[in-house]
């Protein structure tokens, strides 16, 4: 159990910086993170990270994508949490 808590909070701060990275670079007019990857991330358990990066910079908040699919990627995975906490239990 303390190896999840420890991946998830690992990948929720990875992805969080990855969006201020790439709200840093979209400023700048440098190369960018792929959405492909912003997203990958916040699939494999960066939703929290992904959502409150674009909270926090204002970033990918107007994509549709973005502005539905992170909230919709939490929602499943709330409800993967608790299908697997009843199995287990």
């Amino acid at each position: 159990m303390e190896e999840i808590i420890c991946y998830l909070l690992a990948i929720n701060i990875a992805t969080f910086l990855l969006y201020g990275i790439d709200k840093y670079k979209a400023k700048k007019g440098k190369w960018r993170i792929s959405e492909a990857t912003l997203l990958t991330m916040a699939a494999i358990g960066g939703s929290i990270g992904a959502w409150a990066g674009m909270r926090l910079w204002h970033h990918k908040t107007m994509h549709k994508k973005f502005k539905y699919g992170i909230p919709l990627i939490i929602i499943m995975q709330i409800a993967l949490v608790a299908y697997l906490h009843t199995i287990i239990l």
